[in-house]
């Protein structure tokens, strides 16, 4: 990157001397745990699972654990890096630490490309399922109410934002508990529909009526559902006791989305056949009123819409993290890190929110197909987000080794537990390349990655780039902002 003479401070930003330059410490460790939860817990449980089943069948449950089994791993890697070095780039600083600027600054703004189609698509749900089921206004009108409503949330004091997405998860951890007990219910034989047992397994095709391409098709739709959780090493960056709380996070996290996921799909395709057209659009209320309880239906609609907007919530305030982030580094303009007096880095969470009202102009016009298009690019993006994720850490954990400096948390067998990660990673390529719609996918999200990575390096480099006119000096003043940070 080339060395500039200063330029004065972008209004809101502060200067590496001031005591405010990043956001304010608030959240605490339960909020870490929900705003991660929140967004791992809502267009790909609510709305993608039923593509998925669509896609694999029974043989579903295997993509989901194979996905667990993956995010189980990642998750280990990026709380070891989180817990020895809090930032609010997370995986994308680390990964510039590791392999380079260019591998950083490619992977945040990759990831930051992912988060607003997070948003659009949340938003799009919502909007789709609430227009659905009360047809009184447009679903691009109701989209743009909700981006709307979450923006203004979004650029409240931070602690704020984790206190409402505290409740709102909360809210949907319950009802999915609730779910998976009528679900169990209805198949030990306790409620008045008849247990169909476990036919519905082996019947209509089979356990893997479309092969292993099925398989690996659904798990892409896995990896986007558990795209978010990663939401957690951003955010211990903005808590009192980032190491303590981003270890209780992940390690609560896990567990709760082995619970939820598994069980979910697991009462779905037993309790119904999996190519009914209803558990294809929505599972969790054809489940609901197969099992015959009086307006179940309707509430779960409710909880869903709710669980749908704690994501959009959540992956707000994930995208304008990184985002700040990035221009903290000095890979986006210096404006994006202004700071309001309540915290809040506004300029990074408006442009975050943008994408999702380009996807209110997408609804109008496609109303229909705008959502699963969003839900396939963001799948195959994830994976290559985990990639860089899992060889940063190999890296950064074979130096710290080498350095004798001892970290807090540890990933379990290093390196072959890194390994596998990467292995599995490979696998699901390799098995998505046999299934042309995947295929396409695949190919497409590395082309965006290059041209990410060659735009980044040439704007970064070219002195009158006027996108870029408001990066800081100097590579050594942002090294040292963040070093501070890590402290």
């Amino acid at each position: 990157m080339s060395h500039r003479s200063h330029s004065p401070e972008p209004e809101g930003v502060a200067s590496p001397s001031q005591s405010v330059d990043q956001p304010n410490n608030s959240l605490k460790s339960r909020h870490l745990v929900m705003m991660a939860l929140g967004s791992a817990i809502g267009t790909g449980l609510f709305v993608g699972t039923g593509s998925a089943i669509k896609a694999a069948g029974p043989a579903v449950i295997v993509s989901y654990l194979v996905g667990c089994l993956l995010l189980v791993l990642v998750m280990r890697a990026l709380g070891e890096m989180a817990a020895a070095d809090p930032a609010s780039g997370s995986f994308s600083t680390y990964a510039g630490k590791a392999l380079g600027p260019t591998a950083g600054r490619a992977l945040g703004w990759l990831w930051w490309i992912q988060i607003v189609i997070v948003i659009a698509a949340e938003s799009t749900a919502a909007a789709q399922i609430v227009n659905e089921a009360w047809p009184v206004l447009p679903q691009w009108v109701l989209a743009l109410v909700f981006m709307c409503a979450f923006t203004l949330v979004n650029l409240l004091h931070v602690e704020t934002l984790g206190e409402t997405e505290f409740w709102f998860a909360l809210l949907k951890v319950l009802a999915v508990l609730a779910f998976l007990v009528v679900g169990v219910l209805l198949l030990i034989g306790l409620l008045p529909t008849p247990s169909p047992g476990t036919s519905n397994l082996t019947d209509h095709g089979g356990f893997m009526p479309h092969g292993v391409s099925g398989v690996a098709a659904a798990l892409l739709v896995v990896v986007f559902a558990f795209g978010g959780t990663e939401l957690a090493t951003i955010a211990a960056a903005e808590t009192n006791e980032p190491a303590k709380n981003v270890t209780t996070a992940i390690r609560t996290i896990l567990i709760r989305v082995l619970v939820f996921y598994v069980g979910a799909v697991a009462v779905m395709v037993l309790v119904m056949p999996w190519d009914d057209d209803s558990l294809s659009a929505s599972p969790f209320v054809a489940v609901l009123s197969v099992a015959g309880l009086p307006g179940a239906d309707k509430v779960m609609t409710v909880i869903i819409v709710l669980a749908l907007l704690s994501a959009l919530n959540a992956n707000i305030y994930g995208g304008s993290r990184m985002l700040y982030s990035l221009a903290r580094r000095g890979s986006a303009p210096r404006r994006f890190a202004a700071i309001s007096d309540k915290g809040v880095p506004y300029s990074a969470v408006i442009l975050s929110v943008l994408g999702g009202f380009v996807a209110v102009v997408l609804n109008y016009l496609w109303p229909e197909v705008i959502l699963n298009i969003m839900l396939n690019i963001i799948g195959s993006t994830i994976l290559a987000v985990w990639t860089f994720a899992l060889i940063s850490q190999i890296v950064l954990r074979k130096r710290a080794e080498k350095e004798g400096r001892k970290l807090p948390l540890k990933m379990w067998a290093f390196p072959w537990s890194s390994y596998l990660a990467l292995l599995l990673v490979a696998v699901i390529v390799i098995l998505g390349l046999t299934d042309t719609e995947v295929r396409f996918q695949l190919i497409a999200t590395t082309v965006l990655i290059c041209v990410i990575a060659i735009l980044s390096k040439l704007l970064i480099k070219n002195k009158d780039a006027s996108e870029f006119n408001d990066l800081p000096p100097n590579t050594a003043a942002i090294q040292k902002i963040e070093n501070r940070e890590g402290e």
